[in-house]
This record gives structure tokens, sequence and C-alpha cells, in this order.
């Protein structure tokens, strides 16, 4: 099946996709700033370059989007038609990592929170963020 979009459209859609700051990070961040968690972005000491890193804590929280990180299960994650053996190599990687990266992140003595991109979606949010703060203990 052909894509539905040009090469060039494709490629302008594709490069409009952000890694860093995206809305659903904002969201998690504006929510544990409001309670008073203080926060670093992004670190790149640690494996995996977290969202959020939370050092008085030592707790990394991941927010992951729903298609990129492989969500089972959630109606955001769909296989795209095209390229579909290119995408499931991608999508099978970035999951590979991202386990991998906790690993090393939990065996250096941080504690890892994934929070799914669709879990910041509908009504369900505020409860989600105050769940979490739980976790965020000093050790």
């Amino acid at each position: 099946m052909a894509d539905v979009h040009s090469k060039e459209t494709r490629s302008y859609n594709m490069s409009r996709i952000k890694g860093k700051n995206t809305n659903p990070e904002i969201i998690v961040r504006k929510f544990l700033f409001s309670k008073g968690f203080r926060y670093r972005l992004h670190d790149k000491k640690l494996p995996g370059k977290p969202d959020i890193v939370l050092p008085k804590y030592r707790t990394v929280i991941f927010v992951h989007g729903c298609f990129w990180h492989g969500h089972e299960g959630c109606r955001y994650f769909t296989l795209p038609k095209t390229r579909t053996e290119w995408w499931l190599n991608k999508i099978t990687g970035n999951i590979e990592r991202d386990k991998k990266k906790e690993k090393m992140l939990a065996e250096a003595g941080w504690k890892v929170i994934n929070i799914w991109e669709c879990s910041l979606k509908g009504p369900d949010l505020e409860l989600l963020l105050q769940k979490m703060t739980p976790n965020l203990v000093k050790p």
C-alpha cells in the first residue's frame, strides 16, 4: 500500500515531531511544580536521558508516547500500513532500549516512573498524577 502523502509531505510531518518538551511532558511538569517538586530535565548523565529527574527523591520519570514506545492495547498505538516491518523494528528497538535503560537506572539506585501519553488524556488525569506523588519519597 502506498503512502497517502508525498515523500516531501511525509518528511515535513515527521520533522515536526518533537522528542523533548512535548505536551504530555509539560502536563506532568506543571503538576509536579504546582505541588512543590523541583526537577531537572533530560539529564544527559543518566541512562536514557529521563524526561524528568527529581534528584532529591532519586526518582526519574519517563513520559512515553504510546505510538513511539509501543503501548500494547492502547488505542493510540497502531502499526502503520506502509513500511510495517520497518516500523515494527523501530518500535521494538525503542521498547528494548527502554527496558535496558530502566534496568541500568534501577541498578544505580533510581526509582523509575513511566507515564503513558494516553493516561494524560481524559477525566482521570488529576487522579493519575496524585497517585504518582506518593512514589516520590526520599529513599
